[in-house]
């Protein structure tokens, strides 16, 4: 299983954001009403996304071939410059910092392993490394804000059609990459749509069919699907992760409490050899 742990978050200043732009206890929507014992029992009828996924890294690259990005002219040529100084030994890091995927990034070019969850009203995605790694699908036919706060993974909503989850997301930050690589990617620059249908491919294969309107980056909507195979058993568990850990060493502070050092790194932020 491949666990690259790539670094994201979401800075401070955006969380206080989001907090300031909620409305006021006045202008808050009425509660949902209570969970019955019935709406647990309803969950038996879905299909059985137990487990943990891990991306099949080789179909992805396939994709890249057989499912082309219908890329504006533009937007071609600053791909085929990203690729050049890939291949040149000088890739552009589309997940750096601590940011987020993001979606749609979060399914196209995820390394890492998810889980899927089922509560009544909604379904959730948590993605294996840092706590960033999150989507929430509501589920209890509820509609997109009116003045929906962009984030990270957009506002999704999701209904199921037989077995499969049909989810529409939008509110995703304009800053959010499309990326078919981690070194091959662009801003979605703003009124990116995203749909979804996720369903089981096979017994053990999860497929999620995409299509992704951007048309500030994209000359038509891009359909593509992305496949993860699951492993079973708790050893297979995701595991936790934060965005600079790779970044620090446990060490000692001054008054001998464990804690995290940072690690001397070089100007182009690579990890300095140790003496």
């Amino acid at each position: 299983m491949i666990r690259n742990r790539m670094r994201a978050g979401l800075l401070g200043a955006s969380l206080l954001l989001a907090f300031a732009s909620r409305p006021a206890a006045s202008q808050a929507p009425a509660p949902a009403p209570a969970v019955k014992p019935a709406d647990y029992a309803a969950l038996a009828k879905l299909p059985d996304f137990r487990g943990t996924w891990v991306p099949d890294v080789r179909d992805q690259n396939r994709r890249i071939k057989d499912d082309p990005t219908p890329w504006t002219p533009k937007i071609a040529a600053e791909m085929a410059n990203l690729e050049a100084e890939e291949k040149a030994g000088r890739p552009f890091l589309v997940l750096s910092g601590c940011f987020a995927h993001a979606m749609p990034s979060f399914m196209l070019i995820t390394h890492n392993a998810i889980e899927v969850m089922f509560t009544p009203d909604r379904v959730t995605i948590l993605g294996e490394s840092d706590g960033n790694r999150l989507r929430r699908i509501y589920t209890d036919g509820r509609k997109h804000p009116v003045d929906v706060q962009p984030t990270a993974h957009g506002h999704s909503i999701g209904h199921w059609e037989g077995q499969t989850l049909v989810v529409d997301t939008v509110g995703i930050w304009p800053q959010a990459y499309i990326a078919v690589s981690e070194a091959i990617g662009v801003p979605n620059d703003g009124d990116i749509h995203v749909t979804e249908r996720i369903h089981l491919a096979g017994p053990d294969i999860l497929a999620d069919d995409l299509e992704i309107t951007a048309p500030k980056v994209l000359t038509r909507p891009w359909k593509t699907t992305r496949l993860f195979k699951r492993l079973r058993g708790a050893e297979n568990d995701i595991v936790e992760g934060q965005c600079v850990e790779g970044m620090h060493t446990p060490g000692k502070d001054k008054n001998g409490h464990d804690v995290f050092i940072p690690i001397k790194t070089n100007a182009d932020g690579s990890i300095r050899a140790q003496p």
